[in-house]
C-alpha cells in the first residue's frame, strides 16, 4: 500500500482504573475525490469508531 490509508478503531472504556483497550475494527482507504472508504470487520459495541493515519512502521 502507498501509506494513504487509515486504521479504524473502537476504543473501549474498562473499569478500575485500567487504561482503555484499543481494538482494531477495519481500515479506511482515501479516494481519488479525497472521500473515504471504510471497510469494517466489526461494529463496536459503543458506537464509536476512531479512524488514524496507519503506522508505516508495522
Amino acid at each position: 500500500m502507498d501509506g494513504n490509508y487509515f486504521e479504524v478503531y473502537t476504543i473501549v472504556e474498562r473499569d478500575g482504573g485500567e487504561k482503555s483497550l484499543w481494538v482494531r475494527v477495519g481500515i479506511a482507504f482515501v479516494n481519488k475525490d479525497e472521500s473515504l472508504t471504510i471497510s469494517l470487520n466489526a461494529l463496536p459495541v459503543n458506537g464509536r469508531l476512531h479512524v488514524r493515519k496507519a503506522n508505516k512502521n508495522q
